[in-house]
């Protein structure tokens, strides 16, 4: 029997960094916890200090085995850009300190890999975790697009290659 995974997923940001972390079993989803780590309008080292010490404590107390994380997007302002990538920098430091494996993934991928298309809109990502998960309302839009980077993943040890050998997703899951 496969040994059971548990995936933290993380959407790194600045004022709000989303976590959620689910289980794998065979083909199961199972949630385990989520929540957003809030920063105040500290200067920046103090933020990333944040996000590296309350991610870190999220894993010492729900020991994920793997990590996947959004990747940045190349914004309109690069300032707005490279600072995003600071914050992913202190989140990812959070799973190598722990010495766990990550995995990047873009916003479209998690999107196709969650909803089935890539410009699918915040409602539409938390809908389809809360379904996917079983949870009762859907999680805030940071924990919601966390999860669904913990789905992706979950889904995409085997969908990223489906995905690249043209399989499809059809209510969450790949045909």
């Amino acid at each position: 029997m496969p040994a059971l995974r548990r995936i933290l997923g993380i959407d790194p940001g600045l004022r709000v960094t989303g976590f959620g972390l689910i289980t794998v079993n065979g083909t199961r989803l199972e949630y385990v916890t989520s929540g957003c780590i809030r920063m105040s309008s500290a200067e920046l080292p103090a933020r990333l200090k944040v996000i590296l010490n309350d991610l870190g404590n999220v894993i010492a107390a729900h020991a994920p085995t793997e990590v996947a994380i959004e990747k940045v997007f190349v914004n309109v302002n690069p300032q707005s850009t490279l600072l995003l990538g600071q914050a992913r920098g202190a989140a990812i430091c959070a799973a190598v300190l722990a010495e766990l494996p990550v995995t990047e993934y873009t916003a479209l991928q998690i999107k196709q890999g969650v909803v089935g298309h890539g410009q699918a809109a915040k409602a539409q990502v938390q809908d389809m975790v809360r379904r996917l998960l079983g949870l009762p309302a859907a999680p805030s839009a940071d924990a919601a697009d966390a999860l669904a980077c913990a789905i992706c993943h979950a889904h995409g040890a085997a969908g990223l290659r489906g995905l690249a050998r043209g399989r499809r997703v059809r209510r969450g899951r790949l045909v």
